[in-house]
């Protein structure tokens, strides 16, 4: 699908599996199978190393962002920039959406105007409004249900850690929040093991257990409470802040159920080989210790800068032709 605003777009060596997907939308890590998973890292690995160029002149991306963000909306904005397209920020509170205007109306007006859209908000449900009225691809800049452009850039991070993904253990510790599941979604598709240690009351939910069990069937998802079985083994080790936006009224009882699940070196200890990730930002002697985030294990910054280059690979294969 292309919008009516844009002009012919080039590309080089875009591969076969994302050759036919154009105009697509990624509401989801699942909206991907393995393959072509496979292939969209391949292709933000050859955007960053400079084997191909994409060319995105004339595009526009407007961002919808209902959440706070900094890399995200920086890496968006800049991926666009270095493909030869435009940014457009559409923030709620200067525009009409966040005044009320339906979905409906903003998503097909929009459409008529820029090539595609990234979201970040509350409600998937929301976003996939979003993605039925609009003519143009929609991407989930982040949901409370999930956050797939992070979990392509952690799987790029940890390719070029480890050359082939298939059978390592990621071991996420932490509350079993958006990321983890996209983590968990893309782990099952690469042939990863995924292990999540939480409080049995923040493992994941009978509802998506049984989404991933329909989606992967073979995909080894392990869940614990035991933060030091989980990280044995493995070759990463993964958390996030342990109340997200919009949870800020549990951070207290929040603080109290995690405070066994700290990531720190004592932790790390027990997976001496393995990398440590974050999708940022932290909270500094919560979640993870400072020793921990700015230790010899950590990949954070580099995680961090993947975000971009993923987010290349994306809009070339939802706007090139």
């Amino acid at each position: 699908m292309a919008s009516a605003a844009s002009s012919p777009a080039s590309t080089q060596a875009l591969p076969a599996a994302l050759a036919n997907l154009r105009g697509r939308d990624l509401l989801s890590s699942a909206d991907l199978n393995a393959e072509q998973t496979a292939a969209l890292l391949e292709l933000a690995a050859s955007l960053k190393a400079g084997r191909c160029q994409i060319d995105l002149g004339g595009k526009v991306l407007g961002l919808i962002f209902s959440k706070a963000s900094t890399r995200t909306r920086v890496s968006f904005t800049v991926a666009m920039a270095r493909l030869g397209g435009q940014t457009l920020d559409l923030n709620p509170q200067v525009t009409q959406v966040g005044r009320g205007e339906p979905v409906a109306d903003t998503a097909r007006v929009l459409s008529r105007y820029v090539d595609a859209l990234a979201i970040r908000t509350f409600a998937q449900e929301e976003l996939a409004d979003y993605a039925h009225w609009a003519s143009i691809p929609v991407i989930n800049a982040l949901t409370d249900l999930e956050h797939p452009c992070q979990a392509l850039a952690d799987y790029l991070t940890l390719q070029e850690t480890f050359g082939a993904l298939e059978g390592l253990t990621l071991a996420y510790v932490g509350d079993g929040n958006n990321v983890a599941r996209s983590l968990a979604v893309v782990c099952g598709l690469l042939g990863m093991r995924f292990v999540l240690a939480a409080p049995k009351a923040y493992q994941f939910d009978d509802a998506f257990r049984k989404h991933l069990k329909g989606l992967l069937p073979n995909a080894e998802i392990v869940e614990t409470t035991d933060p030091v079985a989980a990280v044995k083994g493995a070759a990463a080790v993964y958390t996030d802040v342990w109340a997200s936006m919009g949870q800020e009224k549990e951070r207290a009882k929040r603080l109290e159920d995690f405070k066994a699940y700290q990531v720190n070196e004592a932790l790390m200890k027990h997976c001496p080989d393995a990398v440590f990730m974050h999708c940022l930002p932290a909270r500094r002697g919560e979640e993870v210790t400072d020793g921990v985030i700015d230790g010899p294990q950590s990949v954070v910054v580099e995680e961090a800068a993947n975000r971009m280059h993923v987010q290349k690979g994306l809009l070339a294969w939802l706007l090139a032709k």
